[in-house]
């Protein structure tokens, strides 16, 4: 049963065998190579793509390298040519990170499910031992049913001992239940490993011959990373000797008994930064004393000199809500520092490996609405910018996780620049207030969640995500981040602020807005017990969520109805440029759904509030 052979560009002597490197991006793969073929390679372009391989000699028989994968499948040409190497292997040297078995595992499973002859060396135990991590090799080796040999490939630790063992590769240990569908499947497509690639549903490889790809990936991904988990909890232990205090901190972190305590003290950091520090105390001077104090004046003195502010044009200019007077200010003045601040406490947990922490602490929490703790990311994310955050739902598992995920983004998640003129609104009114806010956004994140992961078929996927030390933030990294994400944010919103403002100015002079205003008094001043002038704020939070929200902090409201404003505009529509975003992601039907459904929820909640407080 021999299997497609597409190694053309390769010169492989007769009866040569073909041994293959396989492994994730960052495992020491090169160093396994280099020791194997010494300095006499060869490197070919693998036909059909721009992926080079590299091939040397050991022995009689044939080295070639792939590139690093996370699975065999055809999403990219990188995954395309080590699949194809792989399906033309004699036998596999398979390289895993000993710091991250649980993510490696699920190729070497995926190798050995392919019935080829396996290896596994399993690299770095020198950092695994300074994490505390304790490989039990032996058991290893039995509950895969192939040859395992422990290594530290930079400082040659077991690499004589892997090129003495190497043809002691064998066919691992493959579930039964797999083993019945690859036979019933083998007799229309003549190749074990190839077998296996249709019924996981590879297009390229079904097409070869001529069958329709199978439709039982998700049925046995979900299987493998259950025996992946199974394997992990037999072999793998923590000890407490010899390990560093980054190391404990990180474990701390990942227990809910330490963790938790820790989320709450991260979320309470960036309250005081990004809601004290930067919206009451920074913005107080950018936008109070720097704009309004002097810029705002000068700005109107001098374009006053060539056109009446009463004018069209000196209206849409420096109006009330003119392009270079009340755009210019919330932009600079008062947007501009919350959302450095914000990037900046992002950027600082990204950096110091906390992120991912987080993503393996909420994981139990996160599968009650249909996620797994990887969905954290684009949720805090969100905090961020919601339009980012959308597209970032990609590294989400299934169709079914991104629709929850965008779903909540675009409902319950206050982008940075909406969240920092909240938190300042909000900080004014007290803990009473603050809390309630906080509370009705949770209920209704969850009650989104949960129904979603009851109307939408399938399941959670597993998760799965590196976790990486936890070290001090570079401070070169973390400023580069910043002004990255900032001066992204500033492309982003500059044209719709000037949009929104030509928008609400081109309405207030035809006598729209009044229009508007009137048509709306039914659900503000009627549901949600609000002026009728809030009207006005839920125009602007169209084009930008916190064009909205700034809208709010002008009028002069009582602290309940600063709050029923604030829960209504957060679960009030996403901006303009997340709506494009929200449909191009999740199709027309979708993205009405979400959008619809935000018009709903945020009339809907924040008029039981108001009926409720007031």
């Amino acid at each position: 049963m021999h299997c497609h052979n597409n190694l053309t560009t390769i010169n492989i002597p007769e009866g040569a065998k073909k041994i293959v490197l396989v492994g994730n991006p960052n495992v020491g793969k090169s160093v396994f190579f280099n020791t194997l073929t010494g300095v006499y390679v060869d490197v070919s372009n693998f036909p059909g793509t721009t992926v080079d391989i590299s091939h040397g000699r050991f022995g009689s028989d044939v080295v070639i390298d792939t590139p690093g994968v996370y699975g065999i499948s055809s999403f990219n040409d990188e995954e395309i040519v080590a699949r194809d190497v792989i399906l033309s292997a004699d036998l596999i040297l398979n390289v895993v990170d000993a710091v991250h078995l649980e993510r490696d595992l699920f190729l070497t499973l995926q190798v050995i499910d392919t019935g080829i002859p396996v290896i596994v060396a399993i690299n770095m135990m020198d950092e695994a031992a300074e994490q505390g991590i304790k490989i039990d090799i032996d058991l290893l080796e039995h509950l895969l049913g192939v040859p395992v040999i422990p290594t530290v490939a930079i400082k040659n630790k077991g690499l004589d001992q892997v090129k003495a063992r190497l043809y002691e590769a064998q066919v691992g240990n493959i579930p039964a239940d797999l083993k019945k569908q690859l036979a019933e499947t083998l007799n229309r497509i003549g190749c074990w490993a190839e077998a296996l690639l249709v019924l996981e549903g590879d297009p390229h490889v079904a097409d070869r011959h001529g069958v329709e790809p199978g439709t039982q990936r998700d049925e046995i991904y979900h299987a493998r990373r259950h025996r992946v988990n199974d394997v992990l909890q037999h072999v793998v232990s923590e000890t407490q000797e010899g390990i560093r205090f980054s190391t404990k901190l990180g474990r701390l972190m990942l227990n809910p008994l330490t963790g938790i305590p820790f989320f709450f003290v991260a979320l309470y950091i960036m309250y005081y930064v990004i809601g004290v520090v930067v919206a009451q105390d920074i913005v107080g001077f950018t936008e109070e004393t720097i704009m309004q104090g002097f810029y705002e004046p000068a700005i109107r003195s001098f374009i006053g000199r060539f056109i009446s502010e009463e004018s069209i044009l000196g209206m849409i200019l420096i109006g009330e809500f003119g392009l270079l007077t009340m755009t210019a200010t919330y932009i600079v003045g008062l947007l501009l520092p919350l959302v450095v601040g914000f990037y900046l406490i992002l950027s600082i947990m990204e950096d110091s490996g906390y992120l991912p922490r987080l993503a393996a602490l909420v994981d139990r929490l996160m599968n009650v609405i249909g996620l797994n703790g990887r969905a954290i990311i684009p949720l805090i994310l969100g905090f961020g910018c919601v339009t980012m955050a959308t597209i970032t739902t990609r590294i989400l598992g299934t169709q079914r996780e991104r629709t929850i995920a965008t779903a909540i983004l675009g409902l319950a998640i206050p982008c940075s620049a909406q969240l920092g003129v909240i938190a300042g609104m909000l900080a004014g009114l007290g803990t009473k207030y603050i809390t309630i806010y906080v509370v009705v956004l949770i209920l209704v994140l969850g009650i989104v969640g949960k129904v979603l992961h009851k109307v939408l078929p399938g399941e959670s996927s597993d998760l799965l995500i590196d976790l990486p030390p936890i070290r001090l933030p570079g401070v070169k990294n973390v400023l580069k981040k910043t002004v990255t994400k900032s001066h992204a944010f500033l492309e982003e919103a500059v044209p719709l602020f000037a949009l929104g403002a030509l928008i609400i100015s081109g309405l207030q002079i035809t006598g729209l807005l009044d229009v508007i205003q009137t048509l709306f008094a039914p659900i503000t001043e009627g549901l949600l017990l609000l002026p009728r002038e809030t009207a006005t704020a839920f125009i602007m939070g169209m084009i930008r969520r916190d064009f909205g929200a700034a809208g709010l902090s002008d009028m002069a409201l009582t602290p309940e109805q600063t709050l029923i404003s604030l829960i209504a505009i957060t679960l009030f529509v996403p901006c303009i440029a997340a709506i494009i975003v929200m449909f191009k992601e999740r199709g027309a039907r979708e993205g009405s759904l979400i959008w619809i459904g935000s018009w709903i929820a945020a009339f809907l909640v924040g008029g039981i509030v108001a009926h409720i407080i007031l």
